[in-house]
């Protein structure tokens, strides 16, 4: 039913089923009517960082214009997620909140697979601030600064840092 309503919901942590499932229902959104805007209802503490690009990716890659609303909390590689809506059509809902930080792994094993992790790392986190970056106009090294530590916005702090295009109550003011 939510297919009908030309919705999706990702309200988990982001991993490589939650991609499967929302690439399956772009596809089908897409063949359906690939003019017709898509809603994205994002709730979601993050995940894998590699999920997150991919939907991302698939965001921007999809004919159909897509319309993020944070609805709950937008953490971590969900940030990316919210972030591939259309420019101008991403809402937050009032108390939703948002996090950016730097990624995060564990890992094991010789130094030298720790050394070439840590490197990739790096450069999931300097790939992540370019997004936050292009999204916001913000300096890459303000955002580098700023999600150091974990770094916490509110609603009207996300929008008054140009993460949020615009806050609504009602789905009468998406329009």
């Amino acid at each position: 039913k939510l297919l009908g309503a030309r919705t999706i919901v990702i309200a988990d942590v982001l991993d490589d089923a939650m991609y499967r499932s929302v690439a399956t229902a772009i596809t089908l959104l897409e063949k359906d009517d690939p003019k017709a805007p898509i809603t994205v209802f994002v709730n979601s503490p993050g995940g894998s960082a590699d999920a997150g690009f991919a939907i991302y990716d698939l965001f921007r890659f999809t004919s159909c214009p897509v319309h993020t609303i944070a609805n709950g909390i937008v953490a971590s590689a969900a940030v990316l997620i919210y972030l591939g809506g259309t420019p101008g059509k991403r809402f937050a809902l009032p108390n939703a909140r948002f996090l950016l930080h730097q990624p995060s792994t564990s890992t094991r094993g010789q130094a030298a697979d720790i050394d070439i992790t840590a490197r990739e790392i790096l450069k999931l986190k300097v790939r992540y601030n370019e997004v936050v970056s292009e999204a916001t106009g913000h300096a890459v090294d303000k955002l580098t600064a700023d999600s150091d530590r974990d770094f916490w916005l509110t609603a009207k702090e996300a929008a008054a840092y140009k993460l949020v295009d615009r806050i609504v109550a009602r789905r009468a003011e998406l329009s």
